[in-house]
Parts: structure tokens; sequence; C-alpha cells
């Protein structure tokens, strides 16, 4: 098994492809990435025989910004009949010496546009492709969250990869996607990058704690409420800061104190703040300082915001601008914890969460 697999937003193949190749290298795995534009995925080919293994157990999922899945393929089948796809790939996997006994099957595909009738396929095709693993001894009879994940990631009707991913170091969700729903009272479909946010970057376990009632929370460029209203609907509190006009149902909740001035010079007045989340149109660069700067300051806790990207160079201005932002945190003595995604819900940005770890007074 030499090659590890990795989805991604369709168009940006490149910077994922960057991205493992940088991780790997770290780590002393050596290969080159494998990839075509537009198509959703990127396989990373390891040199080494076992080097594949190393990289699904010692390279931390969470810390890709651009891979929503990662795991390890194990075989690579090409014209499967259509009257029979079942028995060659059960034939294939047996085969497989070293292939682990899996607690559940994800019949995927890449999140393509071409890929769409694909996926009616993958959901039809698995309760019968399960019914067969178990019965043949390649899934445990019950679906079981502590052992691997199986894959099989169709590429076309009649190609596939079939792997495995472990379930303390992949995404929870089917191709690495949150299936959300739009909530019809939302001021903007941007609301949905707050929740996958939400999703993706805190336990759910710790949701009571960290998302509390009563919390208060500072929403930079909020107009028309997107964001505040994730925070709203968990009954926080919000200092909405825009010069726009935010939406009335969010207004008339009570909740929300609408302050409208520059995001960059607003600056609460009691430092009471849980939350600072921020979707500004901005450079990148200066939306990261303004976060640091709170975070050193101790106005919030936990920080979730954007970055836009540029047409080009993306990752390494992604790269630069996170480690810009860590730098200016150690440098104050700020313990934290730093995690940035593409998220499905992202277009031309990534979505950053910082969480600190130590107590800062206020200044």
């Amino acid at each position: 098994m030499k090659h590890l697999m990795l989805y991604c937003r369709s168009g940006f193949e490149k910077e994922c492809a960057g991205e493992i190749q940088d991780r790997a290298t770290q780590i002393e795995v050596f290969g080159f990435p494998r990839l075509k534009n537009n198509t959703g995925y990127v396989l990373f080919e390891c040199y080494q025989s076992g080097d594949t293994e190393r990289l699904l157990k010692e390279l931390d999922f969470k810390s890709l910004i651009f891979a929503r899945q990662m795991f390890v393929v194990a075989t690579e089948i090409k014209d499967l009949p259509r009257e029979d796809r079942i028995s060659p790939i059960l034939a294939s996997l047996s085969e497989i010496a070293g292939f682990p006994k899996c607690g559940d099957i994800r019949i995927e595909t890449p999140d393509t546009n071409e890929a769409k009738e694909l996926l009616k396929f993958c959901r039809k095709f698995t309760v019968p492709m399960r019914q067969a693993m178990r019965a043949t001894g390649l899934l445990f009879a019950k679906d079981s969250p502590k052992k691997p994940v199986l894959h099989l990631c169709f590429v076309a009707s009649g190609h596939c990869f079939i792997g495995y991913s472990l379930p303390n170091n992949n995404s929870p969700f089917f191709m690495g996607i949150p299936r959300l729903k739009f909530p019809s009272d939302a001021p903007s479909r941007s609301t949905l990058k707050l929740e996958e946010a939400f999703h993706v970057f805190i336990p759910r376990d710790e949701w009571d704690e960290r998302l509390a009632p009563g919390m208060w929370g500072v929403d930079l460029g909020a107009c028309p409420g997107g964001w505040t209203y994730q925070l709203v609907k968990r009954s926080m509190f919000v200092h909405a800061v825009d010069n726009g006009m935010m939406a009335d149902s969010l207004m008339e909740t009570g909740q929300v104190k609408h302050h409208q001035e520059d995001g960059f010079k607003f600056e609460p007045a009691r430092k009471n703040v849980t939350w600072l989340i921020c979707d500004m149109v901005e450079k990148p660069s200066r939306v990261a300082q303004l976060m640091g700067e709170w975070l050193i300051s101790g106005w919030a806790k936990e920080a979730i915001f954007n970055l836009k990207l540029p047409m080009k160079g993306r990752y390494d201005e992604v790269l630069e601008d996170i480690e810009n932002l860590k730098y200016f945190l150690i440098e104050n003595k700020v313990k934290f914890k730093l995690q940035a995604k593409h998220l499905y819900h992202d277009r031309e940005e990534i979505t950053v969460h910082v969480q600190c770890l130590s107590n800062i007074s206020p200044r």
C-alpha cells in the first residue's frame, strides 16, 4: 500500500498536494502527489512500502487545512462490470495481506459536479456492499466506531479506490462533509460557515460548556447577521459590529447590540467576551493580526474567523498568515490551540479557530 488518498474542494487540488508534500517531508516520509485539476482528490504516492501507514498514524488529520478526508489506498479497481461490481471488490480485498477488519463502510465519491450522479449510485450500493462484506468477514457484524473505516471511493461508475482510515485520525463525516440544513429564518447562507466550524473544531461533548447560553460574543463585520444568528440561536448575547444594517429578526430578540462602526477600531466596553467571530472581507494578514491583538489583550477566549485567499499563491498565503499569528501569540506568552480548515461552505477562504488555553488578564 503506497498511496494516501485525500479529498479536497474541487479546484484546490494544487493546495492540497502542496500541503501533503510538505507535511510528509516533515516526518521524513518521501513521495510525490498525483493530481488532476477539478477532480476533488489528490493521491500521494510514497516511495517506500509501509510509509503510507506511517502517514495515516503519525500525520494529524485535524492539522491539515485543505484535506477533507484521508485514507490509505489498498487497491484500485478499473472496469468493474455493471452486472456485478461486488464480486470483484470482494475478491480484490481478500488478496490484500494485512487489510484490517473494519467497523464501518463509506461508499463515496469526490465532491464535484460531475460526480453527483455517481453519488446516487453510491447510496444505493452501500447496503448490498455492506451485507456482502459482513458475510465474508471483512466488516464486523455491527458498526463499531473504534475500528477502522472501510472506504470505497468511486471516481467513475466502474472505477474505484479501496482503502481504510483510522477512527481517531479521520473526518467522522461522509465524504468529509458535515450535512447541514440552511435555517429558513437565518439572514444569509453565510450562517452555515460558522455552524460547520462549530461541528469541525469543537467536540460535540464540549458544546454545553463552550457554546453555553448567556455567553457574550462579538461579531466583527456582522451585517446582515448570518454569523450572529448562530450565537443568538444558542441563547448568547452579541455585540454586532458593522456599518451596515442588521436583520430586524435578530434585533427583535433583544440579544444583539448593534455598533455601527469600524470592526478594526471596536473595543468592547466590558471584557466579558467568550467568542470573537469575524467574516470581514479584508486582507487575510490584516484580519489575522486583528484576531491576535484581541487574544493577547484577553478580550476574548475563543475566536473563529475567515481568511480570504488571493487568486494566486493561496497555500503560501495561508502558511504565512497562520505562522505569523502563531508567532505573535507565542511572543506574547499566550498558550493556545489553533486549527484551520478549508470548510465545505468556504469558497476562496479558510476558516481558523483559536482557543486560548491560558488565563489572560484583559488590558
